[in-house]
């Protein structure tokens, strides 16, 4: 019974490091327990519209959320595998206060103080196996901290790309080229870089599936907001007569494409062409699809 109990904890941990795992180094279209957190406050945020700075609060504070989910489980788990064998397995340090606590308690204490790798030493596995356990936790509480750290170094860059993609479209909007001007050799390279541009967006909400939830703010910076025109200056590229301003159109409308249903399959789920799948991002971000 009791090496019953201290699979159950070793189950904890091993689903805590798999989503770990998925989120940070391989993410899939079908998510976990990270994804079902984020989801559930961003759609627990849309009911404070109103309210942008509840709105715009909601990335980080899923990061948060799920870094402090991951450490929990991570925790509770190892705690469970020391459970069974407290305090029979432990040797306590003379005139420490610990032995008196509940097993469990104990525990606990125990799992915290070696993930967060402090090494008090009040209370140290006697047992050959726990004397191995116990510093494997420590290389997995040093590991949660790297990957957190890491995690934000790279989302920040993939929402600075898509927010500069946001900008440079809306400044296009402005000055909003025609057919005719899109019909030469600086309007082909152009739309070549816009669909390069769409591109790394599309390979960012792949890799960083988070990216989504966090709120891009003004119109102007906000993909969502102004998705729609590079539909539109993908449709006047294809209509130029210049073969290379053509070329460029069709693999700006191509990228866009693409872009459409990497978002559908993985957070919009609408099955729709990708003029339905924008104006649902920009629903789903508070937004009205602009194409002109």
């Amino acid at each position: 019974m009791e090496w019953l109990v201290s699979l159950i904890g070793v189950g904890l941990v091993m689903a805590a490091l798999r989503d770990l795992f998925h989120t940070l180094w391989h993410p899939t279209r079908h998510g976990g327990l990270s994804r079902l957190v984020m989801t559930a406050l961003w759609r627990l945020a849309r009911h404070f519209r109103a309210r942008r700075r509840v709105v715009g609060l909601v990335g980080p504070l899923a990061m948060v959320t799920v870094v402090g989910m991951w450490a929990g489980i991570i925790i509770l788990g190892w705690a469970i595998v020391y459970w069974p064998h407290m305090p029979g397995a432990f040797t306590f340090a003379p005139g420490s206060k610990a032995a008196q606590q509940p097993e469990l308690l104990d525990s606990l204490y125990l799992s915290l103080v070696t993930v967060a790798t402090l090494g008090l030493g009040d209370i140290v596995p006697a047992e050959g196996w726990l004397r191995l356990v116990s510093p494997l936790e420590a290389l997995v509480g040093f590991a949660l901290l790297t990957a957190t750290v890491s995690w934000v170094l790279e989302i920040y860059p993939a929402l600075t790309r898509r927010r500069v993609l946001a900008i440079r479209l809306a400044l296009l909007r402005g000055s909003d080229p025609t057919t005719r001007q899109l019909d030469c050799a600086v309007g082909a390279l152009l739309l070549d870089s816009l669909a390069t541009e769409v591109v790394r967006v599309r390979v960012d909400f792949t890799q960083y599936a988070e990216a989504y939830y966090f709120h891009d703010g003004e119109d102007h910076s906000s993909l969502a907001a102004v998705i729609g025109y590079a539909v539109a200056l993908a449709e006047r590229g294809q209509a130029a007569r210049r073969p290379d301003a053509r070329l460029a159109g069709h693999l700006l409308a191509g990228a866009l494409e693409d872009l459409a249903t990497i978002l559908d399959q993985r957070f919009l789920h609408t099955g729709g062409t990708p003029t339905q799948v924008f104006a649902a991002y920009a629903a789903d971000h508070g937004r009205s699809l602009t194409q002109s």
